[in-house]
Parts: structure tokens; sequence; C-alpha cells
């Protein structure tokens, strides 16, 4: 079997990439329309149990201060910013505690909604003699506009996420070459250790056989 945890690693970071890039591409908003605001958090040992709690903040262009938007945990959300009830919903990780996405929707954006977005998520992992607790936070500045428009920044970001899949798609296939002729190398060994014990094992045999008869 082929190991590489290093590669692992590497694969798993470069999705982050590739998804950040994805989620941050997105900064302007269309008047009377509906706009995710993308959070993610992947933790980076799959294995280890845990929950999550995702709390949004959100300081309109005119404040000074952030102010609680949004909360998700136990699988209940609650909009807690009077400006955006029934307009906002949840639209991350469905039927888990253990959250990695933490994206909202938000129905029928206003030009009142350009402003500064900040997803907080509160992650607990349960090791079996003990908790550890981890923050991480993403801030999205959105702008309210008429009718949608593509900027450099947008452009250059997606010219670069499909250029990293077709690079990690490469990868990939340089790996799982690499794993084959590991595997077929190991395999071929054995096949060599084997042949040469037999053939030892009847070079024995038949020494043995002759001292025998020598001895007749």
């Amino acid at each position: 079997m082929c190991h590489d945890n290093d590669g692992i690693y590497r694969v798993k970071l470069l999705y982050m990439i590739l998804v950040q890039l994805a989620v941050d591409s997105d900064t302007e908003a269309v008047a009377n329309q509906g706009f995710k605001l993308g959070c993610i958090s992947c933790k980076m040992r799959g294995e280890v149990p845990a929950t999550a709690a995702v709390n949004w903040y959100f300081k309109a262009s005119d404040d000074d201060e952030f102010s609680h938007l949004y909360s998700y945990e136990d699988l209940i959300g609650d909009v807690i910013d009077p400006r955006f009830y029934e307009r906002l919903d949840w639209n991350g990780s469905k039927q888990t505690k253990d959250l990695q996405d933490g994206s909202i929707y938000i129905l029928n954006v206003t030009y009142n909604d350009t402003g500064t977005y900040q997803c907080r998520f509160n992650r607990v992992l349960m090791y079996p003699n003990y908790e550890f607790q981890t923050n991480a936070s993403k801030t999205i500045i959105i702008n309210v506009v008429p009718r949608l428009t593509r900027g450099m920044a947008s452009i250059f970001s997606e010219v670069m996420m499909y250029v990293s899949i077709i690079g990690l798609q490469f990868w990939l296939v340089v790996e799982m070459v690499y794993c084959y002729r590991k595997i077929a190398a190991a395999g071929e060994e054995a096949l060599r250790e084997s042949a040469a014990e037999y053939l030892a094992i009847a070079s024995e045999s038949k020494d043995n056989c002759a001292g025998v008869q020598v001895a007749e």
C-alpha cells in the first residue's frame, strides 16, 4: 500500500485554497436578488469528532461597530439582527453538529446590506481524554449594486481557480503513477525473494539426497 501523508496534506491544502478562491470571488450583491455569504472552515483531521457553532456579525457602511447578525448551533438557526428578519436562511452544513460549511443566504438584498460581514467558527474537538477548542473567522466586504459587474480581481480569481484545478488533477495522476510503480516494484521484489527461497530449498534438498546416496 502506498503511504504519503505529505501528499495527502498537500491535496487538502490545495482543496482549501480552491474553496477559498471560489468563495472570495463574489463580493458584489445585486439589489432585490438573493446572495450567498460563503464561510467554510474544514477540520485538518476528519477522524476526530467535533461540534461547532457559527456566528455571523454585520457592520453597515455607516456603522462603527459590528452587530450580532445570526447564530447557528445544535441544528438551530436564529436571526438576531431585526434588519434581516425573514430575509436570511442557513445555507451551510445540514443535519450535523460537526459543521464544515457556515454559509448563509440573504433574500431580497437591499442597498442597506452594503457593509462588512464577519463569520466566526467556534469548534470543539473531542479527544478520548480531553476537549480542544479552536476558533476561525472570515471577513467579507459586500457592495450592493444595481446590476452585477465583474472586476479584474474576480476574473483573476476565477482563472487561478481553474488553473489550480488542472494542476491538482495533473498532480493526482502523478501520485497515482508513483504509487502504482511502487506497488509493482514491491510485488516484483517479493516474487524474486520467493523464487530465491524456493531455489535455496530445492538446492538444499538435492544436497541432502546426494549425501544419503553416498552414505548408502
